[in-house]
């Protein structure tokens, strides 16, 4: 009987598994509602510089002046950042778990994550994700973003763990083909509770 291989690792993205996403087109469409911006220019710009932003070659106030203020509004770059960066909240119940496999297991938690450089520090920050992750293998920092399979190549060998030790959460389903295609068996995360039984289908359970 072949011996079944110890989980030692989580891979976890931030935006749809342990927070909302951190500037997605829905919360954009909120900001051009509360700031009445022209959704069409705005959805323009972003488009042009986002991916220039999410890895790091852009700053916050850079990407807010390519994209709000090239001309002059009514209202301020920091009442626009506070928007932003009120839109993250967290999920509780996959905070727990995570936390709680960790504590089970002794397991290692690495986000993999496309987050720009001000927000992933503002939501460190504020849901405190430092008390249970251990590495950020995070677009901003590392010069790759998904769906580049370098980026979960990068985190294999930042991590030095084996692919087949891994198990990655994420809620984007491309991201999961890209993660299994290295043979990082994966989890695509639509809700607390399928994600629970598919983490004790790989020998990850919790007592509640």
């Amino acid at each position: 009987m072949k011996k079944s291989i110890s989980i030692t690792t989580l891979f976890v993205d931030i935006g749809g598994v342990l927070l909302t996403d951190g500037w997605s087109h829905d919360f954009r469409k909120l900001a051009v509602r509360e700031f009445n911006l022209d959704p069409e220019e705005m959805e323009t710009r972003h488009s042009i510089v986002f991916e220039t932003f999410e890895i790091g070659k852009l700053t916050l106030d850079e990407y807010l002046n390519l994209v709000v203020f090239y001309q002059r509004r009514s209202f301020t770059q920091a009442q626009f950042q506070e928007f932003m960066f009120a839109r993250s909240e967290a999920d509780p119940k996959m905070i727990s778990l995570i936390r709680q496999l960790k504590t089970k297991y002794g397991l290692k938690i690495i986000v993999v994550s496309n987050e720009s450089r001000e927000l992933n520090a503002h939501r460190i920050q504020k849901f405190r994700l430092n008390e249970f992750v251990d590495s950020y293998i995070s677009s901003c920092y590392v010069g790759l973003r998904k769906p580049d399979a370098d980026i979960f190549r990068l985190a294999l060998d930042v991590t030095q763990v084996p692919a087949e030790q891994v198990v990655y959460i994420e809620n984007t389903q491309m991201f999961v083909t890209i993660a299994e295609g290295l043979s990082i068996r994966s989890i695509w995360h639509t809700d607390y509770q399928s994600t629970r039984e598919k983490l004790a289908s790989f020998g990850l359970e919790v007592d509640s």
